[in-house]
């Protein structure tokens, strides 16, 4: 008996030794209730952020169009480790609609930096958008990732039926600082697949709390992750109701990992 105790124990040290840098943590996890499991299983199945992390960084092509017509294109770069990002739009007939040419922002870990055609931009009121959408855009990359994040609080709401789909509806909520109303994202999380088929979510930086958007994903598996490279979002209710709004589109394409990028890469 002790052999096999023992054994089992070298056995464990030599498995655990041989993980990879970076691995998953396979150490056993506390949840907070059902809803933080379930939560748990869906970034198991997507990609966790150790695997973000081992593949260093991306490179992306980001189109979101309106139901005007009006479009932003910009290939964006982001460095897992740190959270750095930096987006070039070569279209951006919403993001300062009133510039004409190539608008690069950054932000290099300390700060955010704004560019027009080469040359940089020292607008507050400018920078404030840029603060905004640098991480925004990467947190909208990573998000099922980072639903993992420190000081994140989970409900599980109930069950519901659309469609042919089961699901487990779990509310993610953030801690607020300074008593100021922070973000709630309320995830369709799918029975079968254990994948977000869509949530709802506000945006309190900009006063949308009481009346969430609805964002329907499409996901894309690449180089071993399964990604949303295809969303849809329009105002909603609470109840996921959909109007006859059109539906806003946000496409990623030519996704690329382990670019070799460097902090060099986002500093202005």
């Amino acid at each position: 008996m002790k052999f096999k105790v023992i054994t089992t124990f070298v056995l464990s040290v030599l498995l655990f030794s041989c993980q990879e840098k970076g691995a998953s943590d396979k150490r056993e996890i506390t949840f907070q209730n059902k809803g933080h499991e379930l939560v748990f299983k869906m970034v198991e199945k997507v990609g966790d952020y150790a695997t973000l992390l081992q593949k260093k960084d991306v490179v992306y092509t980001y189109t979101y169009t309106t139901p005007d017509g009006k479009a932003d294109q910009s290939t964006e770069k982001y460095l897992f480790d740190g959270e750095l990002s930096y987006g070039v739009y070569h279209q951006h007939e919403r993001t300062f609609a009133d510039l004409e040419g190539d608008v690069e922002q950054g932000y290099d870990g300390e700060s955010y930096w704004l560019k027009l055609n080469g040359e940089i931009l020292d607008d507050s009121t400018r920078l404030k958008r840029v603060a905004f959408s640098r991480p925004t855009n990467f947190y909208w990359f990573a998000m099922m990732q980072k639903l993992l994040d420190p000081g994140l609080k989970y409900e599980h709401l109930g069950e519901e039926k659309i469609g042919d789909a089961d699901y487990d509806i779990v509310k993610v909520s953030f801690e607020s600082k300074d008593d100021k109303p922070s973000d709630i994202y309320q995830l369709f999380i799918n029975k079968k697949t254990a994948l977000v088929d869509q949530f709802l979510f506000t945006v309190a930086d900009f006063g949308v709390i009481e009346t969430p958007f609805l964002m329907r994903l499409e996901y894309e598996e690449i180089d071993g992750l399964l990604i949303p490279t295809k969303r849809l979002y329009k105002k909603s209710t609470w109840n996921a109701d959909v109007s006859e709004d059109p539906w806003i589109k946000v496409n990623w394409t030519d996704i690329k990992f382990d670019n070799k990028l460097t902090k060099e890469n986002f500093k202005r």
